[in-house]
């Protein structure tokens, strides 16, 4: 499977990975469109094909009190109005069956959570929308297993499809990547690697999820070394007051400097 079946991120002009990247949610108009603008701007100055990233609502959190959305057509629409300014693609996870064919109406992608991506009812019917599906891995699945999740999409006659690696359980309150499962997936889809909750720290006692976002770089360029397609970060520009997985989130003003970087190191990969 290659990545020219995937219309929505596949540039032929570059040989950079690709980039899905934005806040964990969707918590406003205004900072949403900040923050797709700043990002816009340094992948149109690196030529890294970019999707833009938020959640319309989150329903897998830690206590009933955590924030889970603004609405869920509000939020929609807001994902809408970036690609609308924009002119990027946009991606979204969905949680139940009926968010398939609602969120499938603003947005380009359809992103299957990880600890979702075994029911297939879900996924199918994200797959029979036609839209691109990105399935994250689960954190309790080895690589070799994701090819069902993927055969699931393909036999609805859908080949738009992607995997994305996310970390998998370590004990019980971190994440770990396995960086030989990146070739393992490629074998049967475009594999992403999402650098920022592969650094989550979940199950804290205080019942809001830890991370460490000091080592998203370390991660970022191991997965680039080892050919990833894509990579998944999520950033804010004020981390510390964002609303969901600031925790392990990367601050907006590092995201050049920290792309920079990796497009060097695609470079010296793509001259052997």
């Amino acid at each position: 499977m290659k990545l020219e079946n995937i219309p929505q991120i596949h540039n032929a002009d570059s040989d950079n990975f690709f980039l899905l990247a934005g806040p964990c949610a969707i918590e406003g108009e205004e900072m949403a469109l900040r923050i797709a603008e700043k990002v816009v701007e340094i992948t149109d100055k690196l030529k890294i094909p970019y999707v833009f990233k938020g959640s319309f609502k989150k329903a897998n959190r830690s206590r009933i009190d955590s924030f889970t959305g603004i609405g869920d057509e509000k939020a929609l629409k807001i994902l809408r109005k970036v690609s609308e300014t924009f002119k990027v693609p946009t991606i979204t996870d969905i949680h139940e069956i009926s968010d398939a064919k609602l969120a499938a109406e603003y947005v380009d992608i359809l992103q299957i959570p990880a600890f979702l991506v075994r029911q297939t009812d879900l996924v199918v019917a994200a797959a029979e929308t036609g839209k691109t599906v990105n399935l994250k891995k689960g954190q309790f699945m080895s690589p070799e297993s994701m090819q069902h999740a993927v055969t699931k999409v393909t036999d609805c006659n859908n080949e738009q499809v992607m995997v994305t690696d996310r970390g998998t359980m370590f004990g019980y309150k971190d994440m770990i990547v396995d960086f030989r499962g990146i070739p393992t997936m490629r074998e049967f889809a475009p594999t992403v690697l999402d650098v920022t909750h592969s650094l989550q720290q979940p199950n804290q006692t205080s019942g809001v999820t830890g991370g460490r976002p000091d080592m998203i770089e370390t991660i970022a360029r191991a997965g680039v070394v080892n050919n990833v397609d894509g990579l998944f970060i999520e950033t804010h520009f004020d981390p510390a007051n964002a609303k969901s997985d600031g925790a392990n989130m990367l601050d907006l003003k590092y995201l050049e400097q920290l792309m920079t970087n990796l497009v060097a190191i695609r470079q010296t990969i793509n001259a052997f």
